[in-house]
């Protein structure tokens, strides 16, 4: 990834803070684990967090007792994550460089496998597969995967709160995302809160691919709802309650998955090899 736009955006240093406010989880962050909680095994299974990034989840799951293991392939996350894990040596956690598609641990070896950034950041089909191919190989018959992608139409929704669309370069941005989910940041130096390049998925395209890689029982779930769409008000009590309460009501309605910024699919190794 080194000297490509995603490296760039992301040694701009944003990441490490972007799930916390004044130390609490933002809704993003609140959410997702709320809802992994569901899924994946008690501890102390293995966890293996691939894309990890700073180390936010990795942290919290270390202090729940897993055994949890991170990768991602920037060398400063991973930096970042080893700083975070030594602040905390009562729950410790591994952080190591890799790429999501060859991940240095042995066949059927964990319990759970977590890829929360990874996908959107592999914009080719055939690179997601081989992310997907290499968590399905990792885990063990029965393990859990779960795999988030950015909504095809979050751009415009992010568009139309923020006010960007009267912007034409923005609108452009958003008009090509729409048409084929390849996102990619016009003037990444003036506007880095456009994000970088991805791919962002359609609801039923994210569980697609997850089935086709082999897992069993995929299922989706929004993460934010329409409720990021009102996050300048997650510090008051009252709109907070509001807002988990609408991504909840709606958070596996299929017609209105994509109205979340970040959705969730869910399935496990099966715990029989097919024939052949």
């Amino acid at each position: 990834m080194a000297n490509d736009p995603i490296a760039a955006h992301y040694e701009l240093g944003f990441e490490r803070d972007r799930l916390f406010s004044e130390g609490e989880p933002r809704l993003e962050l609140a959410r997702t684990l709320e809802m992994l909680d569901r899924f994946l095994p008690s501890a102390p299974a293995r966890l293996i967090d691939i894309g990890g990034g700073p180390g936010a989840y990795a942290a919290i799951w270390a202090r729940q007792g897993y055994d949890v293991h991170l990768y991602d392939l920037l060398d400063l996350h991973v930096q970042q994550a080893q700083q975070t894990t030594e602040a905390q040596p009562e729950h410790p956690f591994t952080a190591a460089v890799a790429d999501a598609r060859s991940i240095p641990e042995p066949d059927a070896s964990a319990d759970a496998v977590v890829l929360l950034g990874p996908l959107y950041h592999l914009t080719e089909p055939a690179h997601r597969a081989a992310a997907l191919l290499e968590a399905r190989r990792i885990l063990k018959p029965g393990g859990v995967v779960a795999a988030v992608g950015i909504s095809r139409f979050s751009i415009l929704l992010d568009g139309l709160w923020q006010g960007w669309l009267s912007d034409p370069l923005f609108r452009g941005l958003a008009e090509r995302d729409l048409l084929d989910g390849q996102h990619r940041n016009p003037d990444p130096v003036r506007y880095p809160q456009w994000f970088t390049t991805a791919y962002f998925h359609r609801p039923e395209e994210l569980t697609d691919e997850v089935s086709r890689a082999g897992f069993d029982a995929v299922s989706l779930h929004g993460i934010e709802g329409p409720s990021w769409l009102m996050q300048e008000n997650w510090s008051d009590p009252d709109r907070r309650e509001q807002m988990l309460f609408a991504a909840r009501a709606i958070e596996s309605e299929p017609s209105l998955s994509g109205l979340s910024a970040h959705m969730l699919a869910v399935g496990t190794k099966p715990a029989v090899a097919p024939p052949g």
